[in-house]
C-alpha cells in the first residue's frame, strides 16, 4: 500500500495581500546612511552624515542647510524691482545686503557653557538682533564677576539653601555672586537715573543692556561684544530676574526710574519690516520665541527659520509649536523650509554653529592648520580686548 501524499496548502490570500503589498519605485529617494568610522575621526564628515542618518540627526542636517541658506543669501540673488532705489539697482550694492538674523535663547543657555558659543556669534557680528530673558542678561555679567560651578541634578535643594547655593539644573551658582552683581549694577542704575533726569534719556531695556555691555568692559561677555558691534538686545520681560530684584530694591532709595517697552517693540518690529530677508534661530521657547516670531509677523513671516528645543506640541504651548503652526499665523513665510530640531541646546547648538556660523569666520580650507591660534587672531582682528571688570 502506497503512503498517502501530503496535499500542498495554498497560501492564505488575505494574509498574502496584506503582507506582500507591492511598493512604488522610490527613484528620487535618499538612502539612509550613517558615518563610517573606518574613514577615521573626521568630525566635519560625521556631522555631514547626520543629514542621511534619520530621525533628529536628519533634522539637524536640515537645520544646517537652513542656517547656511540664511547666511549665504544676498539681495543680488533676487531680480531687481522697478520701484527699488537707484542705488539698490547697482549689483555691488545688492551684494552687500544680507539676511537680517534674529537670535533668541533662554537664560539657562547663558548659565551653561553655551554662553561662549553665543558670545562668538556676537563677537564676529554673525547675528543682527538678539532676544533673551532677564536671566540671559544678568548671568552673562555675573560670570564676569564670579564663576558658576558644575554640580549635579540630584543635589539636595534644602541643603543647598542652607549653604547659600543656587542650583540651575546641574550647575551651582553661589548666592554671593548675586551680591557682587548688586554691588556692580547699583552705581550704573544711579547713573542711568541721573541721565534720565538731566538729559531726558528715554531708557528702554535694549538701551540699558547696551549700557551694561559698555560698563562691563570684558571681552568674555556676550553684551560687551553686542555693544561693540551695535547689535541690539531685546528683553521684553526685563524685570523677571535678578535685574528686576535690583531695580526693585534700588527704587526705594532712588525712585523714578522709567523703562520704556514701547520704544523697543517699535524698534524690533521695524527691523523686521525693513529687512529684505529675515532669519530666525530660536533656542528654547516662551517669550523669546514668540517675541521674535511676532516681530516677523509684521512682514508676513520670516524667510528662514530654525527652532531647537525639547518641547512637544500636544499641550498647545508656544514652546512646543512646530514651524507649521507659525506659518498659520503669518510668522513664517508659507513657502519657507523651516526646521525644528527636537533636542537639548547645550549639546546641539555648538555643533550647529560649527557647521554654519563658524565656517563664515574660519573657512574649512583654512581652519585645520590654524586651530591653535585662529580664535585669538580673530579676537585681535575684531577688537583689542579691554581689561576685565573688577
Amino acid at each position: 500500500m502506497q503512503p498517502q501524499q501530503q496535499q500542498k496548502e495554498e497560501q492564505p490570500t488575505l494574509a498574502k495581500e496584506a503582507v506582500l503589498v507591492q511598493s512604488v519605485p522610490m527613484t528620487d529617494g535618499i538612502p539612509v546612511r550613517g558615518y563610517d568610522f573606518n574613514r577615521g575621526l573626521d568630525y566635519a564628515a560625521m556631522l555631514d552624515a547626520f543629514a542621511t542618518t534619520g530621525f533628529q540627526a536628519t533634522s539637524f542636517g536640515r537645520a544646517v542647510d537652513e542656517v547656511n541658506r540664511m547666511l549665504h543669501w544676498r539681495l543680488s540673488q533676487e531680480p531687481i524691482k522697478p520701484d527699488e532705489d537707484d542705488a539698490m539697482k547697482i549689483m555691488a550694492n545688492r551684494e552687500k545686503v544680507k539676511t537680517t538674523i534674529f537670535l533668541g535663547y533662554t537664560s539657562n543657555l547663558v548659565s551653561a557653557g553655551t554662553r561662549d558659543t553665543i558670545r562668538f556669534l556676537a563677537q564676529h557680528h554673525l547675528v543682527d538682533a538678539i532676544v533673551t530673558t532677564t536671566g540671559g542678561i544678568e548671568e552673562d555679567f555675573i560670570k564676569c564677576l564670579a564663576p558658576t560651578f558644575l554640580g549635579d541634578f540630584e543635589l539636595d535643594g534644602g541643603e543647598l539653601r542652607k549653604k547659600g547655593l543656587n542650583r540651575i539644573g546641574n550647575l551651582v551658582v553661589p548666592n554671593d555672586n548675586y551680591c557682587k552683581f548688586e554691588d556692580w549694577i547699583n552705581p550704573i542704575l544711579l547713573q542711568i537715573l541721573n541721565e534720565q533726569k538731566s538729559q531726558h534719556i528715554n531708557w528702554t531695556p535694549s538701551k540699558i543692556i547696551d549700557r551694561l555691555g559698555r560698563e562691563i568692559n570684558n571681552p568674555e561677555s556676550i553684551y560687551y561684544w553686542c555693544h561693540r558691534n551695535q547689535i541690539p538686545v531685546f528683553c521684553p520681560a526685563f524685570t523677571d530676574g535678578s535685574i528686576g530684584d535690583m531695580i526693585f530694591f534700588f527704587s526705594f532709595n532712588h525712585p523714578g526710574l522709567v523703562v520704556d517697552l514701547v520704544e523697543d517693540i517699535r524698534k524690533i518690529n521695524m527691523m523686521a519690516m525693513k529687512a529684505p530677508k529675515t532669519g530666525m534661530v530660536i533656542l528654547g521657547g516662551g517669550v523669546i520665541k514668540h517675541h521674535i516670531c511676532n516681530a516677523n509677523l509684521m512682514r508676513n513671516g520670516a524667510d528662514f527659520s530654525v527652532y531647537m528645543n525639547t518641547a512637544q506640541e500636544f499641550d498647545g504651548s508656544d514652546a512646543g509649536a512646530r514651524p507649521d503652526e507659525a506659518k498659520s499665523w503669518g510668522k513664517i513665510r508659507a513657502n519657507a523650509s523651516a526646521v525644528k530640531v527636537y533636542g537639548e541646546c547645550t549639546l546641539l547648538f555648538p555643533l550647529l554653529v560649527a557647521q554654519t556660523f563658524a565656517k563664515a569666520v574660519f573657512p574649512p580650507a583654512a581652519s585645520a592648520p590654524a586651530t591653535a591660534t585662529s580664535s585669538a587672531a580673530a579676537s585681535d582682528a575684531a577688537a583689542t580686548p579691554a581689561a576685565p571688570a573688577q
